[in-house]
């Protein structure tokens, strides 16, 4: 088994007034590279999936992959990381976003337990962006995405039968939608250290 990773990074960040949140500062470092020092260690190899000029993200040395149609949200950005993976020799693909800096250290361990497709879970609430992915689904999520159905994760997981991995530290899956997020996050950072 082969694991890759993707940091998902082609939001809009329309409740940030359009900022660019894998560029926003985080105690001192850019969102992205929170996730990216949390995801790295747990998968061989990992790409970040952004729309725009590849170059702004160039700086962390890692593979930018654009969606390759008109993007259809976060499963653009999935099927675009498996395309990446899949020729590389990957087995499964973990995701995870950008603006969750404090994801889980074991959120791959955790998923791969839980089944061959799984979606993360905290206090019975679904993390679909936090999710493990087949290399083998590339095929069936471009159909979807061509099918014109609801472009959820969620609604494209549950077609695949994807388990849930539990996690006990719902504060682990806290994305920074809004300023407000953004500053409750340097907080705890705050209060850590």
């Amino acid at each position: 088994m082969r694991i890759f990773g993707a940091i998902l990074a082609g939001g809009q960040g329309r409740r940030m007034g359009g900022a660019d949140k894998a560029l926003l500062p985080l105690a001192g470092r850019p969102l992205i590279a929170h996730a990216i020092d949390r995801l790295e260690p747990q998968v061989e190899r990992l790409s970040i999936s952004a729309n725009g000029d590849p170059a702004r993200l160039a700086r962390f040395g890692l593979p930018v992959l654009p969606d390759r149609d008109t993007s259809q949200g976060p499963l653009s950005g999935i099927l675009a990381a498996l395309d990446w993976a899949a020729p590389l020799g990957a087995t499964h693909l973990v995701t995870a976003p950008t603006d969750a800096p404090f994801l889980p250290p074991d959120l791959t361990p955790r998923l791969l337990l839980a089944g061959d497709t799984a979606l993360a879970r905290s206090a019975g609430n679904d993390h679909p962006t936090f999710g493990l992915w087949p290399v083998a689904l590339r095929d069936p999520l471009r159909a979807f995405l061509a099918s014109g159905a609801k472009t959820s994760i969620r609604a494209f997981a549950d077609a695949q039968g994807a388990a849930r991995a539990d996690f006990p530290d719902d504060g682990a899956f806290s994305n920074l939608n809004t300023p407000q997020d953004l500053a409750t996050a340097e907080a705890r950072i705050a209060a850590a250290t």
